[in-house]
């Protein structure tokens, strides 16, 4: 199956696991596993890659390996499917001999480190107390950082002894930590505050434990009467009532066995000097279960008992001393629970599953918990007060050297897949680190714990360096933005800057340098935390910038080797090579935006900064003086007055724009063939005179046709007349200018390819287009030249003789200059970015709302809304005009879930802003009350929420009357308190009107719940993601209007809210997204069948399920909808795999989070019903299953008409059902239903309709039958012969047949013979790849040809 899941970490790094059976693409460290590979490097390219740029976003690594620059897609897709390579995995396995244990087998492979071997062992059950440790061969120590292979002498078979080391400072400190690690080891708390990038995940509660080996020790289905199927009242349809609570159910698991009630650093610290010369290192003071209180000596050669007390110092070793080289060996020996508790922890934590343990790569935050108990926890305090440093794992006594770490990872070898799985890792791997210790920098900051650089200066121009990071805030320093909208755009560009980082680190041209980049919003302020270009901080700004500008454009340099790396990034980012003028009016080339800065560092290296204008600017949302936009853009009532000038369109609008014009260009091009062909043909000279290809005058809006005005052109505006012939295209019926049909939205996208039937003679141009882009040109007449020519110019390419289309950033920047000659260049441009706006209202926001018709984009909060919004390039300040073209909709209907979430949305957008600012004038001792009060404001029913003042706590009652009669908002730092709910929702709709330009028509939270439909704790929850509120979990009263919903001791915590790059694995993201598109397509063809072959066998889909489902609630969060998604595919193997109870709670479960995540209204839930009903029918739970199937019903009929063919299933749905209930009358009426929309959709002949139909008459059949016998009944009363009645009870493989329907899966097994011919396939190509034959020559032995089909993943509508 094709699962959603292309946002998730391919690799997850330094993970502890000894597990040999993952799948592709989740290789951790130490398992170079079978990884399918789509090599970029070695791909024959079609001479067409100079006519197409760039290849579109999906392309990237395209642009990454031939750094100058994509090619055409369709020409890179052909090649790039043709190679997986696996890689072999040589693993081998060694024993490992450890004191006190048997030796034991563990399997490595040759690329590890013997770091990776130490952290397993730290990772066992039996080893997992040792960390001072070191690895010996034959008595000679391995160096921790050597690679296995790399190791004279081990082979298959070796023996590793696991020798004890003398501990230093360092290392019993390690040890400490590690232990505490491990008796905190199940405990949730550190996955509720965030820390340590820990998160949640609840599966294992409705799966009970590890679903592999449960599946084997359950019985199968036939105990169908143990299964409790009852939902709770909460779940079924039609419940109004959303409880939180069971959001975080509990796990028993968690339940804490508790082995030490105080493990804590001693007040004796440091070692006096005469006792460090005895070996101690550090003293440690412990309270064991049984009350026993006792002082332990960390010393060179373990740990031991000394006398000390509390009160009196004594380290002499107590007798016994019970001297151990490890904590725990220690502790077992003092204290019997202590031994008895570790041993069942250590058991159940192993047996958790691995992706259960591993910490996820970014940390997720949770908005709500229960009240945790805050223990005792020496080594959390500590890291609290030390910024760890001196203990970081990898780096001994020194901070980490961030920028020196980002960029030498960058300059790894990349030439092979082993090399670039490297490299992507640690890139991977230092970038969550920087990640982390960024935020953790960016809140000490924010919470005043960071002394500043420049501290003399007020606090919001003050900036910061820590652990080799410099923060900054997002105001407006020395009015740096004053022309571009103050704060405002201070607090835009850090986002912008991040954009273009992402962007020139996706296409990672060799030599060009970025910084590491992260951005983090908490308690209402913006911080940017970059790394620190070695030596910028000894000389002034103005030295150090060789290329670009340091005031906005006024002074202008350039350097040489910049343009020259630049120019390499051009292509696949669209950006124009341009002049500018400098101060004494010099033209000075630039291939970026001038605000784009190049500093050489300290170690040679070229760096780019400030690259908040990578794309060029949003014209809807900038205005000009004396310049017009297009009508689309016009009608819509743009341009408008944005907050601030740094609107820019985004990467993916220019992708999908320039894909637009690429089409358009092609059938220009093909028409104008077609034309010249014609006039051969008929030989008659006036027509060759009218048929001189399109448009000549550059600017007249009636022929320059890719100007967007042609778009209002009607067929009868463009009769030709002499000069002026528009191409027309007949094959859709009336004759339409090319121009008209393309533009106006029906933009087809050439993936599509419908293009290429639709018009004759395409072919004939790509390979014109192509053979012109290849030659010099001089083979071809003078005649085809001119028709590329001319389309080229009416699409507004900047080169005459291919398709090549550019932005120039700097168009409309204040402040800029361009020299003279450059005049209709740039009047060029300024018309291309007024059609990319134009195109952005016109084209990408008519095919969002009919992706969401067709149900293509199923958005279901928040965050999946905007990500359907950004994949089309639309930024999300279009947010109000996308719900008014939704509102004008005539299918509005079909769209209302849609439109609650984007209302949602805007809401919790206008309030997150009201809040950053709220939140800036609240003084820390008052951050819960104000927070609680800000919620009660927004969400709670209670008229007059009163804000509580938080002086309670600290002041004596002598003082307390007076500070009484203190007005709210009297002090300065009160003015939070003084905020009603009218005052608040009067600011949201003037903050919609102004930021969105969309109407809002309410007062109060109830009257938007009552006129849009909304949740109030969806609202809750989409504020509290947005804002990085963490509330207790329990039932609030929303709707009580005699208290408020919240308190302040309802608010837990603030965290940050982070955005930072996120590394792709490049080869695995291709090769997945190819996958996925030839999925689509509907050709798995052998290429692809290497992934699916794993969904054969249901138990080994069930354990990689369970893995996507643990992801998913790790890295994106429990209630994500992709985890929704994720539950409902693993109801279905679980069910598939006869385990019915776990389907069943699984899909309760993602009923639950997803009436949570966007209520009972929406398409999905139509899904989700479906399955609840067809497994509660499968167990024979009728009236139960009729409640959900009736329900999805209702929906599907709302959101995809009754006559879908979704719907006529449905209604076979509901008919089985009654079939079962012997209820024949209710059952022939939804049959009726559903074989009336097949036989009107899809013709008597179709199988659907023939199917339908037979089981209408056995319908009835079965219905008369019971007539009879009930009649029977009546006449003779007792004494009847009654025929038995066939009353059928669903066999299960019926009902997975259903499933497999409904849920789009077409399971269609491979015979035994098919897969081992595709593992000879795959071996095949291997050899032949090692023996160095083309990809091209593998092609010719032709696809392997298999006897069945393979199982994909289609949607069946």
């Amino acid at each position: 199956m094709v699962s959603k899941t292309d946002d998730i970490q391919a690799s997850v790094p330094n993970c502890n696991v000894n597990t040999v059976d993952l799948a592709e693409g989740e290789t951790p460290d130490h398992q170079e596993t079978k990884a399918p590979n789509k090599d970029p490097c070695a791909c024959g390219h079609s001479a067409s890659t100079v006519v197409m740029n760039g290849g579109g976003a999906h392309y990237h690594s395209e642009e990454e390996s031939k750094q100058d620059g994509g090619g055409d897609t369709d020409g890179v897709e052909d090649s790039n499917e043709q190679e997986v390579i696996v890689i072999q995995d040589t693993g081998f396995t060694v024993k490992i001999q450890a004191p006190g244990t048997e030796p034991f087998d563990l399997q490595v492979s040759p690329q590890e480190m013997v770091q990776e071997i130490h952290q397993v062992l730290m990772d066992r059950e039996d080893t997992c107390h040792r960390t001072c440790f070191s690895l010996q061969l034959d008595g000679n120590v391995l160096d921790n950082f050597a690679e296995l292979k790399s190791i004279e002498g081990l082979q298959e078979g070796s023996l590793l002894k696991v020798v004890e080391e003398p501990y230093t400072v360092r290392e019993a400190r390690i040890h400490v930590r590690h232990i505490r690690d491990l008796l905190k080891s199940l405990d949730p708390s550190d996955a509720y505050n965030g820390v340590d990038c820990n998160s949640l995940s609840f599966l294992s509660v409705f799966t009970d434990g590890d679903l592999g080996d449960s599946g084997k020790r359950k019985k199968k289905g036939s105990d169908l009467e143990q299964i409790d199927c009852t939902p709770p009242e909460h779940i079924l349809p039609g419940s109004k009532e959303r409880p939180l609570v069971p959001l975080q159910p509990q796990n028993k698991d968690w339940k804490p066995m508790q082995c030490l009630k105080v493990l804590t650093m001693s007040g004796w610290n440091p070692p006096p000097g005469n006792r460090k010369m005895h070996g101690d290192l550090m003293y440690l003071y412990m309270v064991t279960v049984e009350e026993r209180h006792i002082s332990i000596t960390a010393s060179t050669r373990g740990f031991y008992l000394n006398q000390s007390t509390t009160y009196t110092f004594n380290p002499k070793p107590a007798n016994p001393s019970f001297l151990s080289h490890s904590l725990v060996e220690l502790l077992s020996q003092i204290s019997p629970a202590f031994k008895k508790n570790f041993t069942v922890l250590q058991k159940t934590r192993v047996q958790r599953h691995p992706f259960e343990r591993i910490a996820t790569p970014f940390q997720v935050y949770s908005w709500t918990a229960p009240q945790v108990d805050h223990t005792m926890d020496c080594v959390r305090a500590e890291d609290a007060y030390t910024s760890r440093l001196g203990y970081e794992e990898h780096i001994p006594g020194q901070t980490r050297d961030w920028n020196e770490e980002l960029q030498t990872t960058r300059e790894l070898a990349r030439k092979n897949l082993p090399e670039r799985l490297l490299r992507e890792r640690a890139i991977f791997k230092v970038h969550s680190d920087f990640a982390a210790a960024a935020t953790r920098g960016s809140m000490a900051v924010i919470d005043g714990n960071v002394m500043a650089i420049n501290p003399g200066e007020e606090t919001r121009m003050q900036m910061f360096i820590w652990n080799n990071i410099f923060f900054s805030l997002g105001f407006d320093v020395r009015d740096h933005y004053r022309e571009l909208g103050g704060d405002a755009a201070a607090h835009a560009a850090p986002t912008n800057d991040l954009n273009g980082v992402r962007a020139y680190g996706a296409v990672d041209v060799e030599g060009l340098y970025t910084l590491g980049t992260v951005v983090v919003d908490y308690r209402g302020y913006r911080v940017t935390a970059q790394s620190i270009i070695p030596g910028i901080l000894e000389r002034e700004q103005e030295q150090s910038v060789i290329y670009g500008s340091i005031d906005f454009g006024k002074t202008v340099v350039s350097h040489g080797k910049y343009l020259e790396l630049l120019e390499r990034t051009s292509r696949p980012l669209k950006v124009q090579r341009h002049n500018v003028l400098n101060e004494k009016d010099e033209s000075v080339e630039l291939c970026s935006s001038v605000e784009c800065k190049g500093i050489i560092g300290n170690d040679g290296r070229h760096y780019i900064l400030d690259l908040l204008r990578t794309f060029p600017p949003d014209l809807n949302f900038l205005p000009v003086e004396g310049e017009e936009l297009s009508p689309e853009s016009v009608r819509q009532g743009f341009p408008r007055q944005h907050r601030h000038r740094l609107a820019c369109l985004r990467q993916e609008l220019i992708e999908a724009f320039v894909e637009h014009r690429y089409l358009l260009f092609m059938k220009m091009a093909a028409l104008q063939l077609m034309q010249q062909k014609a006039n051969k043909e008929s030989k008659m000279a006036t027509l060759t005179e009218n048929n001189k290809a399109a448009p000549k005058a550059e600017q007249s809006t009636e022929t320059d046709i890719p100007s967007a005005a042609a778009t209002t052109m009607t067929a009868s505006q463009a009769t030709p007349t002499e000069d002026n012939v528009v191409p027309t295209v007949t094959t859709n019926g009336p004759l339409v200018p090319v121009a008209t049909a393309i533009q106006n939205g029906e933009c087809e996208s050439p993936l599509e390819g419908k293009a290429e039937d639709s018009i004759p003679g395409l072919a004939q141009a790509k390979e014109l287009a192509e053979s012109l882009a290849a030659e010099d040109g001089s083979g071809i007449d003078p005649k085809s030249r001119e028709v590329v020519l001319n389309a080229c110019k009416a699409v507004g390419s900047i080169s005459n003789t291919s398709f090549d289309i550019r932005f120039n950033p700097d168009i409309f920047s204040p402040g800029v200059r361009f020299p003279e000659d450059s005049v209709d260049d740039i009047q060029k441009q300024k018309q291309l970015l007024k059609d990319a706006a134009a195109f952005l209202v016109s084209c990408q926001i008519p095919s969002l709302v009919k992706d969401c018709l067709d149900h293509n984009a199923l958005p279901m909060d928040g965050a999946t809304l905007t990500e359907a919004l950004h994949q089309r390039g639309i930024n999300v300040r279009y947010l109000g005009n996308v719900l008014e073209f939704v509102d004008k909709t005539p299918a509005k209907a079909q769209l209302e879930h849609f439109y609650r979430i984007g209302i949602s949305e805007l809401i919790t957008r206008c309030a997150k802003h009201i809040f950053k600012t709220y939140l800036q004038g609240v003084e820390l001792s008052a951050l819960s009350a104000a927070v609680s009060h800000f919620l009660n404001c927004f969400l709670s029913s209670f008229p007059d929420a009163v804000a509580h003042l938080p002086a309670d706590e600290l002041v004596s009652r002598r003082k307390n009357r007076k500070r009484r009669n203190r007005v709210p908002g009297g002090g300065d730092n009160t003015a939070w308190a003084s905020l009603t709910p009218s005052e608040l929702w009067k600011n949201i709709v003037s903050e919609a009107q102004s930021y969105y330009n969309f109407t809002l028509h309410c007062e109060n939270a109830d009257q938007v719940v009552e006129k849009y439909g909304l949740q109030k704790i969806t609202l809750l929850r989409e504020i509290s993601i947005k804002a990085g509120i963490q509330i207790l979990i329990k039932e609030y009263n929303f709707d009580s209007r005699h208290k408020p919903a919240f308190t302040e001791e309802d608010i837990l915590n603030i965290f940050p809210v982070v955005k930072h790059v996120n590394p792709k694995a490049s080869d695995a993201f291709h090769f997945f997204q190819s996958g996925q598109a030839k999925v689509q397509q509907g050709e798995a063809s052998m290429k692809h069948t290497v992934l699916l072959t794993l969904i054969m066998q249901h138990t080994h889909a069930l354990s990689n399920q369970q893995k996507a489902v643990l992801m998913s609630e790790r890295v994106l969060g429990v209630e994500h909808p992709n985890t929704i998604q994720e539950y409902m595919h693993l109801a279905l193997y679980c069910f598939a795999n006869g385990q019915l109870s776990t389907a069943l709670k699984l899909l309760y479960r993602a009923r639950y989070l997803m009436l949570m995540v966007c209520g009972e209204d929406h398409p999905e839930m139509a899904l989700l019903d479906s399955n609840i009903g067809l497994v509660l029918h499968g167990v024979m739970e009728y009236d139960l299953s009729l409640r959900f199937l009736e329900n999805a019903l209702a929906i599907n009929s709302k959101y995809h008409g009754p006559r879908s063919l979704k719907v006529a299933l449905s209604h076979h749905l509901v008919a089985r059902v009654y079939e079962s209930k012997a209820e024949f009358r209710s059952a022939l009426q939804h049959e009726k239903e559903g074989y009336t929309i097949y036989k009107n959709q899809v013709g008597e002949a179709h199988e659907k309709t023939k199917e339908s139909s037979e089981y209408l008459k056995y319908l009835t059949q079965q219905a008369v039958a019971l007539q009879r016998t009930m009649n029977e009944i009546y006449k003779n009363g007792s004494n009847a012969s009654i025929m038995p009645l066939k009353f059928t009870a669903p066999s299960m493989a019926s009902v997975l047949e259903q499933l497999n329907i409904i849920n789009g899966i077409i399971f269609i097994p491979l015979s035994q013979k098919d897969l081992e011919n595709l593992k000879a396939e795959v071996q095949r190509r291997q050899q032949l790849q090692e023996s160095g034959k083309s990809m091209e020559e593998l092609t010719v032995d032709g696809p392997l040809e298999l006897e069945d089909k393979i199982p994909m993943d289609v949607n069946v509508d």
